[in-house]
């Protein structure tokens, strides 16, 4: 018997211990070095064998069809997420927006349009589901996109469907009487620091400053008992700020709402270039930099407290999670559609040329070669995935991502999660004040 494929070992950031983690037989340890050397040469105990980090390669087989058949069945039963564009137009003028380069048709959102689009998720989409109203900026402050809003929303309470919108949040205070009307799942609202570092990123048109607006809708909203997920979009330019903001929604009383959470979002290189790639992390950079600002700043755990892979997961639930077969949702369980009439696999691809797999509006169309690529991308049909020791905690990464590098969807967008548990094995299980003697997992 040898080593399983999925075993693997990885030494924790900071430490002289290590981790082993078998994502397939869902087995976690941390494990002293001399632990890890006799493994190393082939000493395996019966412990190892039982839990699985073992395993005769039939029987890793065996597994592995097993759990990607459960993976399917809970995929195919889980909720699916459909974005919804009312327009591309945007009254901010960010530093950093990956959609600047795109061009739009100068049309406008009609009832007919949006009659249609209820009309072919109903008919087609038949899971649980719910919407998200994307952009540009849904939330925009005139007479006919409030209007449009409106209808929208009525439309969706009449089908019981649930609606999240993503919004900078400029406008939010003056859409709550419209939002009443809705059945609202959560607000997403940006904030890339305190007032001074976010203004200088995300400001209006006519370069107003926005963080002041932003906080009183996010009040308004929390008042009113709307969820927010507040999300910051980091780079070098604002990263120093993260302990300032945390303190800043610590003073606030928002993270103590159990209606408000955070997510920390990656400012990357997606189909237009940023301006100044220089400033850009890459994953396991950018996590570094959380981590070291986290153990210099504990307080940014009560805001935010990043995944690291799995390792927040373990922490929090005490076992492992499904092995991860697939990362992707695009045409699974999320779907993009947008104010022309167009259908997209996913938020990444939305309005970019060539990208669409059909459309609703005014006819109905499918792609289904295109779509069926979509629906059979997960490391069973990614090449590089076959023998990847990674691949069940990664699941192939981001599809739109890897076509932008390599032009084929089918191809990984590797995630460098050995990195990530390092750092996170190390920050919940060995640095945090109450974990300091956590042993096994």
């Amino acid at each position: 018997m040898n080593l399983s494929t999925y075993t693997l070992i990885q030494k924790i950031h900071n430490s002289d211990n290590y981790i082993i983690i078998n994502p397939l037989t869902k087995q976690a340890d941390i494990i002293s070095s001399d632990e890890k050397e006799d493994i190393v040469h082939g000493r395996f105990t019966e412990e190892l064998v039982h839990k699985g980090y073992v395993l005769d390669k039939d029987e890793e087989e065996k597994l592995y069809r097993q759990a990607y058949f459960e993976f399917i069945d809970m995929r195919d039963n889980s909720e699916t997420q459909i974005f919804f564009v009312p327009w591309y137009a945007c009254n901010f003028s960010c530093s950093y927006c990956y959609q600047s380069g795109y061009e739009y048709k100068s049309t406008k959102l009609t009832f007919e349009v949006i009659d249609a689009f209820f009309e072919y998720i109903t008919t087609n989409i038949h899971s649980k589901k719910y919407i998200t109203l994307f952009g540009g900026e849904p939330l925009l402050d005139s007479s006919h996109t409030k209007e449009m809003i409106e209808y929208f929303l009525n439309k969706a309470t009449m089908l019981s469907l649930p609606v999240a919108i993503v919004t900078n949040g400029y406008t939010l205070s003056d859409y709550m009487d419209i939002l009443n009307k809705g059945i609202i799942r959560e607000i997403q609202v940006t904030l890339d620091g305190t007032a001074e570092v976010h203004n200088k990123r995300r400001f209006t048109k006519t370069k107003a400053p926005t963080f002041d607006a932003i906080v009183t809708g996010i009040d308004n909203a929390l008042a009113k008992n709307i969820p927010i997920n507040l999300r910051v979009v980091v780079d070098a330019e604002n990263i120093n700020d993260l302990p300032n903001l945390a303190q800043f929604a610590i003073d606030k009383g928002w993270t103590n709402n159990p209606l408000f959470k955070t997510q920390i979002g990656r400012n990357y290189e997606l189909h237009y270039c940023q301006a100044d790639n220089a400033k850009l992390y890459d994953r396991a950079s950018l996590y570094t930099k959380i981590y070291e600002l986290i153990i210099q700043h504990p307080h940014i755990l009560q805001f935010h407290k990043p995944a690291y892979s799995i390792s927040k997961f373990l922490f929090e639930q005490g076992n492992m999670p499904h092995p991860l077969f697939d990362s992707c949702p695009g045409c699974k369980t999320e779907w993009a559609f947008d104010y022309t009439g167009l259908i997209y696999p996913c938020t990444a691809m939305v309005g970019k040329t060539g990208e669409e797999v059909g459309s609703f509006y005014p006819y109905v169309s499918f792609n289904t070669a295109l779509i069926n690529q979509w629906e059979k991308r997960d490391i069973t049909t990614i090449s590089e995935c076959s023998n990847c020791s990674l691949s069940l905690l990664c699941g192939g990464g981001c599809a739109a991502v890897a076509k932008n590098k390599t032009g084929d969807i089918l191809s990984p967008d590797c995630r460098p999660v050995d990195t990530l548990l390092s750092m996170g094995i190390s920050l919940y299980f060995e640095e945090l004040p109450n974990n300091v003697d956590a042993k096994s997992i």
